[in-house]
């Protein structure tokens, strides 16, 4: 009888620390019918965080709701929340300043 090898369970997240802040990758739907964080996607190039608003994505609209929702599930100030890539894209790069720490727990919390 052969013993089952199984391989560790590697968990890829779709943030990491960047010095004192957290840069999340986010992938957002605009023109939704509501604003929300709805977990991880898996894309051909890695996870991302799924997020939705209802703003329209015309002179940073879309941008500015995406900041407004994270720093409101995520209970952060809103000038905590930035999105620094991706202004014109669906895929974005959001940073994250304060406690990494406990913002990394308040994301976690977001995984399935």
């Amino acid at each position: 009888m052969t013993a089952a090898l199984t391989a560790p369970r590697v968990h890829l997240a779709p943030w990491r620390i960047v010095g004192s802040a957290i840069v999340v990758r986010v992938h957002l739907t605009p023109r939704s019918s509501r604003d929300a964080i709805d977990g991880i996607t898996a894309l051909p190039d890695g996870p991302a965080l799924k997020a939705r608003v209802r703003a329209i994505p015309e002179d940073g609209k879309a941008n500015a709701a995406l900041e407004d929702v994270l720093a409101r599930t995520l209970r952060l100030g809103r000038r905590a929340v930035s999105v620094t890539g991706g202004h014109t894209s669906r895929l974005k790069s959001v940073t994250i300043s304060g406690d990494a720490r406990a913002v990394m727990h308040q994301l976690e919390a977001l995984l399935p």
